[in-house]
């Protein structure tokens, strides 16, 4: 590897640690920049770990930066999995294409997406989710062949 792929990298890898004090690693088959478009992309058997439990897995990932060199949008397509811990919950996610935009701290999940909370077994089912992160909320649309899903777990309280 040149030192100016190296160095690239290195950068990228600093930017994504200065958004939080948790130590991002990305592993890909490959890896491609252009300074010009501000974009990185990786490609082949992603793994993006974030701290001690966030990771994202796909076939490729494209992240986009300001001028400021910090990453504003990551793109996941291709077989996108995901699991964070928002609000001490835990989620796993996947669908066709992955979006999440550090700043405003949304993830959008459109495809056949699917959310899943572990501590509750809630599973949400649609073909776009919006996880609004700094609000707590989500939104959840579809197309008309198919219908939003919603699945939950009650306790049948008898007496």
């Amino acid at each position: 590897m040149d030192r100016a792929r190296a160095g690239l990298i290195l950068g990228l890898i600093l930017s994504f640690t200065s958004l939080s004090a948790e130590q991002v690693e990305i592993t890909s088959d490959s890896f491609f920049a252009d300074e010009n478009k501000q974009i990185s992309e990786f490609k082949g058997n992603v793994h993006i770990k974030k701290g001690s439990y966030d990771e994202l897995f796909a076939d490729k990932v494209v992240v986009h930066f300001d001028a400021k060199r910090q990453p504003t949008k990551y793109i996941a397509t291709g077989n996108a999995k995901f699991k964070v811990f928002m609000k001490e919950k835990h989620y796993n996610g996947k669908g066709e294409t992955l979006t999440y935009e550090p700043v405003k701290e949304i993830y959008t999940i459109s495809g056949n997406g699917h959310l899943h909370e572990q501590e509750s077994d809630k599973n949400v089912y649609g073909e776009k989710i919006t996880i609004n992160q700094t609000q707590g909320t989500y939104n959840v649309n579809s197309n008309d062949n198919k219908p939003v899903k919603f699945i939950f777990q009650i306790e049948d309280k008898q007496k």
